[in-house]
């Protein structure tokens, strides 16, 4: 007998039927919704609190969790458990959080967590985009303020085809790869990476999504239309009207000189002085009242701020709205790493290095997709001195996560296979100072540093962050290179990498209704001028990669041998390649396919390693000459061990041109002795001759561990 009456409603996203059930699941929540399709199922929950006041910031929380058992998998480890997030389960809890923040009103501080389950997973379709619709459809449920709705779809394009929500074999073909959330009027959200395409291919892919998402939000309308709790009643309270006209007649002349001087931290000390000369002068005449306060100073910074780049066309630093910073360029900085770079773009600059490694340093990943190595990463670290703060250093946060992602699939895109440079590629960004797009100077930084460590990338990568500012009449400016002051006070945060050629990646938030289509166009086409120009200034330090690695990196040689010798190269339990390694230094894997690969950052040694290998792997040959050891005597012969586990008989006629009566009369065991291989039977037999052998040198040596 069913327990409860659960509500659900269907959705056509793309090839993929989308169904929301509420009312049967985790009732004790503020709004909880499972999200199917097909063998994918997530369950998004939602607990709200209502306003606090006192509160400094939104509390919301977003965390999405991909459980082991979704997949039928034990999780592997001592524990047996799920840990901490992963990188991509941190970088799916940034694509819910980033598209509905927005959309609560604005001073509201209720407390608010979602938390996103995956509890089945048929290991080909992504459930990212699953996780951002239940957040919406859960947070409509809730009682919170939320403006919604907004929803997830990954849009691909393969063999010039666009597909909404394309499987994991899909997007491994798909030259357009990105994840979007829209409302029903405006897209809020892109992320994603390309094959180098063009502004106008991804504004197509932009409509595609924003037109197959819609029968979802019309989904999770119905969906609250019928099962909704009554929303919580918010209203913003509103500033004292003496104290907002102190703080303008005390605040604004100081403030239009002090917002537009151009050196951060000279800027950050003046508006300082100026909110602490006022802020002591509101609180004796408006006690109690610090926090709207601030707020009201905050607005007032914005106002000017937006005014004077939308009307005069006057940036904080007094650049033109398409200019670039000053960019400075200097490749192989740091002496011992394998690849280096310092990138600085005007108050912004990142130290990028390269190591490589061999595959052993490959990131194993272990999840519901099932387990691979990871060859290439890129690691974004932002210290506290970067901004001139003081802040204590507890490992890396989601936003570095984020960026670092950025960067990373933004350079993915150009690496040679790993046949072609067959090393595990780290790169670390370090940033250094940070006064707008950090992780763009990173982009950039990480393509010096490659060229620098001799990686054949297919051409070098530039990325740059793109702003716009809009008031309520639609006159708009699109920034280029924006500053943080600029990024924090926009309505667009527009990053976009790529190669003269084309777009590689791109991560946008928008923060206003919506954007026209001709809008998004100019954005892209600026950004694109941009982007040339900073591939530029690079190429003034590095134009092409470089023909040599660092001395310092490991060097790889490759070498084929036969399938069925790998076991004479790995020995019993591993003893071989284990005493190989240890006496040339060199580091030996060995594939499934015969594949040998050598890694040592002596030459000498490399080659030596080689050469063992070869003799433990080689075939006798008809007319090569040996030098071999005795290993038997008997009354007709000598068998004669002429490369590991291979021995051949010399007939105690091939002893010598003179007449012998025994074989001891010539060789002993042990002794080495020259022999030439004169005869293979077919069933394998070797036959050996001392005679012809005289005279010789020996073409090869008997080698032994």
């Amino acid at each position: 007998m069913a327990l409860n009456n659960p509500v659900r409603v269907q959705a056509q996203l793309g090839q993929h039927t989308l169904t929301f059930e509420t009312g049967r699941l985790a009732k004790q929540s503020s709004g909880s919704v499972l999200v199917t399709c097909g063998d994918n199922m997530v369950l998004v929950t939602v607990v709200s609190g209502g306003h606090r006041a006192e509160a400094p910031f939104f509390p919301l929380v977003v965390d999405y969790i991909e459980k082991q058992y979704a997949g039928g998998k034990i999780p592997g480890g001592f524990l047996k458990r799920e840990g901490r997030l992963s990188d991509h389960e941190i970088l799916t809890s940034r694509l819910i959080d980033r598209p509905i923040r927005p959309l609560f009103p604005d001073g509201f501080k209720g407390d608010t967590q979602i938390i996103a389950t995956v509890m089945s997973h048929d290991g080909q379709l992504g459930t990212e985009t699953l996780a951002m619709a239940g957040a919406s459809a859960a947070l409509l449920l809730s009682p919170s303020p939320f403006s919604g709705p907004v929803a997830g779809v990954r849009v691909g394009r393969v063999g010039g085809k666009f597909i909404a929500n394309p499987t994991r074999d899909e997007q491994s073909n798909a030259d357009i790869n990105i994840v979007m959330a829209c409302s029903r009027d405006a897209i809020v959200m892109v992320e994603g990476e390309c094959d180098e395409v063009s502004e106008a291919d991804l504004l197509d892919a932009f409509d595609f999504g924003f037109a197959s998402v819609q029968p979802v939000l019309e989904a999770q309308l119905k969906l609250a239309s019928i099962a909704g709790k009554p929303k919580l009643a918010f209203t913003p309270s509103l500033p004292d009207a003496g104290m907002v006209a102190l703080v303008h007649s005390l605040s604004e002349a100081g403030l239009r000189d002090a917002l537009f001087i151009k050196d951060k931290q000279e800027r950050y000390a003046a508006v300082g002085a100026i909110r602490k000369s006022v802020g002591e002068t509101v609180a004796a005449q408006f006690p109690g009242m610090d926090s709207a306060f601030r707020n009201v100073f905050e607005e007032l910074q914005a106002a000017i701020m937006r005014t004077r780049i939308i009307v005069e066309r006057t940036r904080i630093d007094a650049r033109r709205l398409d200019q670039i910073r000053p960019i400075e360029t200097e490749a192989g900085v740091l002496p011992r790493v394998h690849g280096s770079a310092l990138f600085t773009r005007g108050e912004t600059q990142a130290m990028v290095t390269v190591t490589l490694g061999t595959d052993r340093d490959s990131k194993m990943n272990d999840g519901l997709y099932g387990k691979f190595d990871e060859k290439f990463m890129l690691h974004y670290n932002f210290p506290p001195f970067s901004t001139g703060e003081v802040k204590p250093l507890r490992g890396v946060g989601r936003r570095e996560v984020g960026h670092g992602f950025l960067a990373q699939r933004s350079l993915e895109k150009v690496l040679p296979t790993f046949e072609q440079f067959p090393y595990v590629i780290r790169v670390v960004s370090e940033i250094l100072e940070s006064n707008g797009s950090s992780s763009m100077a990173s982009v950039c930084g990480g393509s010096l540093a490659m060229m620098d460590a001799g990686v054949p990338l297919r051409a070098p990568v530039a990325g740059i962050a793109m702003g716009l500012i809009m008031d309520e009449k639609g006159q708009f400016a699109i920034l280029s290179d924006i500053l943080g002051d600029e990024d924090h006070l926009g309505d667009m945060d527009f990053k976009v990498c790529g190669t003269a050629k084309g777009i590689t990646g791109l991560q946008m938030d928008i923060k206003i209704s919506g954007l026209s289509r001709d809008v998004m166009a100019s954005a892209l086409s600026q950004a694109r001028q941009g982007r040339l120009h900073i591939l530029s200034c690079m190429e003034e330090s590095l134009k092409v990669p470089r023909t040599e690695l660092s001395e310092y990196a490991p060097r790889i040689t490759t070498i084929q041998i036969a399938t069925d010798r790998i076991r004479d190269v790995i020995g019993s339990g591993g003893k071989t390649i284990r005493t190989i390694q240890e006496r040339t230094g060199c580091t030996v894997n060995i594939d499934d396919t015969g594949t040998v690969k050598i890694a040592s950052t002596d030459r000498a040694a490399a080659q030596e390693c080689v050469e063992i290998i070869r003799a433990l792997t080689a075939s006798p040959t008809v007319g090569e000459v040996y030098l071999g050891t005795v290993a038997k005597i008997m009354e007709f012969g000598a068998f004669v061990t002429i490369m590991p586990g291979v021995d051949g008989l010399c007939h105690i006629s091939e002893l010598s041109e003179e007449r012998v009566e025994r074989v001891e009369d010539i060789a002993r065991e042990g002794d080495e002795i020259i022999v030439k291989c004169t005869g293979i039977e077919s069933g394998g037999k070797i036959r050996l001759s001392r005679k012809e052998a005289l005279g010789q040198v020996p073409t090869r040596a008997t080698f032994s561990l």
